[in-house]
């Protein structure tokens, strides 16, 4: 269009320049200055064409500039919707390794339950209220008139994570993780609460970086296998029967290897304190645990050994004890079958109260004179998994813990067992996104022989990212 109006343009300056310069000799033959005046009209004329043609050429280019500029994010977004990118063109984290890929994960979770103790009521606010904690089991209340139904909901569950992998020119792979749910409670009387805003704190599960076999940071404990955890509605499930540690470590593993030295902790049983608890901070040498995995087609068997050493100072008083905890722990799973498995945990020792059943008892307790004396624990738990439908299955699991407690030395109000049972339905409507319904049933013995119940629905909706 351009050139069809330019080209118009340029005749009629052609015809007025020839006919200027022709009419006073229009009856007359040309003479050697028209002749002259004639080229010099032709050369002008050849010199508005070229003029004409580079605009044109000019607004061609500027046509296709913003052709590719709107087309180009489609053209992007395709080669990509195919398959997963290689590595993102620029950093999200401007800091970052070259060649660093960023992902991001979690779930969203609702927790429902009704709860009903015959033994006293779990205090409001526990934990003991939002997920089954055997230790918060009422007992020694006589049948409490407290005792009754509690309804509960919370979805300060929810977790997300970050990490940051970069494939290194030797061919190794570092890695950074970091890993948080909101299980913290609030800071104010306005936050944190059930009256309002029920909001919680950012709690850190996991932080660690890893590289060529080495692990440095916060993560789950050597002594602790997650892939044999059941599939439950719970936060944990059979919490008294499970290892169950997050703490800080530096890990080398090399194939079913793995060797770690952990943060070392102590927890206590004052003289005569039955379920009282000290933290013991004064050890000088940390938890060394080492553990050998053998994994195939029909799932995996782990065995984990850990020795660690016990410490109590109490300067004022001139007392500083110390004592040697160890312990075993066997689990794994066994693949029965395209839509059945069995997992399971056996855990004995002496010494390691902390790393079972969340806390459910102490490593030691201490005498007249403050010397610590070991208290020894058996505990473990079996679970079984059937896949009914591809978007439908259940899990049934039993969880025991038995405690061989001094009672000279504890006195008789300290847990001597615990048991529970579980038995749970998932359901998956649409893909990431679970329904869970689980019967449970705890209960909590202490040395005078008294005991307490547990019974619980729990329910959850969890959407995973």
């Amino acid at each position: 269009m351009a050139s069809k109006i330019a080209s118009n343009r340029t005749r009629p300056l052609a015809a007025a320049l020839l006919v200027a310069l022709a009419l006073p000799g229009f009856a007359m033959a040309q003479t050697a200055k028209e002749v002259e005046l004639e080229a010099r009209v032709a050369e002008l004329e050849k010199m508005v064409q070229q003029l004409v043609s580079q605009q044109s050429q000019h607004q061609v280019q500027i046509t296709e500039v913003r052709s590719a500029q709107v087309t180009a994010p489609a053209t992007a977004a395709s080669a990509t919707a195919g398959g997963k990118p290689a590595i993102q063109a620029s950093s999200i984290l401007p800091g970052g390794n070259p060649g660093t890929r960023f992902s991001y994960g979690g779930f969203i979770k609702l927790d429902a339950s009704v709860t009903r103790t015959n033994d006293g009521d779990i205090a409001d606010g526990s934990v003991g209220r939002t997920f089954y904690l055997p230790k918060t089991i009422p007992v020694g209340n006589g049948h409490s008139k407290e005792s009754g139904t509690d309804t509960d909901m919370g979805a300060q569950y929810s977790r997300f994570w970050f990490a940051a992998d970069t494939d290194l020119d030797s061919g190794d792979k570092l890695r950074g993780y970091l890993e948080f749910d909101l299980f913290g409670g609030g800071s104010t009387a306005f936050t944190g609460n059930e009256i309002a805003t029920n909001t919680y704190a950012l709690t850190m599960r996991q932080a660690y970086v890893s590289w060529n076999g080495w692990l440095a940071g916060q993560t789950w404990s050597n002594f602790q296998d997650t892939a044999a955890l059941p599939d439950a509605v719970d936060f944990v499930g059979p919490t008294e029967g499970t290892t169950f540690v997050r703490q800080a470590q530096v890990r080398y593993t090399r194939g079913p290897w793995s060797v770690s030295i952990e943060n070392p902790e102590t927890a206590i049983t004052p003289f005569n304190g039955g379920m009282a608890q000290i933290a013991g901070d004064d050890g000088a040498v940390p938890d060394v645990i080492a553990r050998y995995t053998a994994k195939g087609a029909w799932g995996h068997v782990g065995v984990a050994g850990l020795v660690r050493q016990l410490k109590y100072q109490n300067g004022p008083a001139g007392i500083s004890s110390s004592a040697t905890g160890y312990g075993v722990s066997v689990s794994g799973k066994v693949n029965l079958g395209s839509n059945d498995d069995l997992r399971y945990m056996v855990t004995a020792g002496s010494g390691i109260g902390r790393y079972l059943g969340l806390g459910l008892n102490n490593d030691a307790v201490l005498d007249a004179t403050g010397d610590l004396e070991n208290i020894d624990v058996v505990a473990g738990f079996a679970g079984w998994r059937h896949v009914f439908t591809p978007k439908l299955r259940g899990n049934l699991m039993v969880s025991v813990a038995q405690y061989d407690n001094p009672t000279d030395l504890t006195g008789l109000g300290i847990t001597r067992s615990a048991t529970s049972a579980h038995l749970n339905l998932i359901y998956s409507p649409l893909p990431k996104l679970d329904l869970g319904a689980e019967l449970i049933w705890g209960k909590r013995e202490i040395e005078s022989g008294d005991s307490g119940e547990l019974n619980r629905v729990q329910t959850h909706v969890k959407y995973s990212f």
